[in-house]
């Protein structure tokens, strides 16, 4: 392990509301899925990742990937929708061993009730409290620390 100086006075400033914006935000999300169509945050990001894919369908593998899901963890989670019909899992038909999960039409009406609600929520707890210049400032501010939680595999060639 390195031995990395301790956070300065203005990273200290940065990571204290960070810490409590990736703790915080979630759960306010959760709870009003949860409350208002029975689904979870995990459960809209697997129909959103759905919903933006050609004829509505990923392989598990790549659902995995694009909601940063465990493929058992992604796997347990299709199942439980499918279990709901709001989605269907199915056999590749070009590698036997691989699946697909489809959005159902049920899925999609989920999907679509649950968008408005979400949509408030973001804008009540996140954009109404920013200026348009600071979206865009930090757009792309956002984007390189994500894409540096990325696994090696997954990271953009630079």
């Amino acid at each position: 392990m390195q031995n990395r100086p301790p956070l300065t006075g203005a990273e200290q400033a940065l990571w204290r509301p960070l810490t409590r914006i990736i703790t915080v935000l979630p759960r306010t999300l959760e709870d009003q899925f949860v409350q208002d169509h029975g689904i979870s945050m995990t459960d809209y990001t697997v129909l959103v990742s759905l919903s933006e894919s050609p004829e509505w369908r990923l392989r598990l593998t790549d659902l995995a990937s694009a909601t940063a899901l465990s493929l058992s963890r992604i796997s347990r989670v299709v199942e439980s929708l499918e279990r709901r019909g709001l989605v269907r899992k199915v056999k590749c038909p070009q590698d036997r061993r691989a699946a697909h999960a489809t959005l159902t039409d049920e899925g999609c009406a989920t999907l679509r009730a649950a968008y408005p609600g979400h949509l408030e929520r973001v804008r009540t707890h996140l954009f109404d409290h920013l200026s348009p210049e600071e979206v865009r400032a930090a757009g792309p501010i956002l984007e390189r620390l994500a894409a540096a939680l990325e696994p090696p595999s997954r990271k953009p060639e630079t």
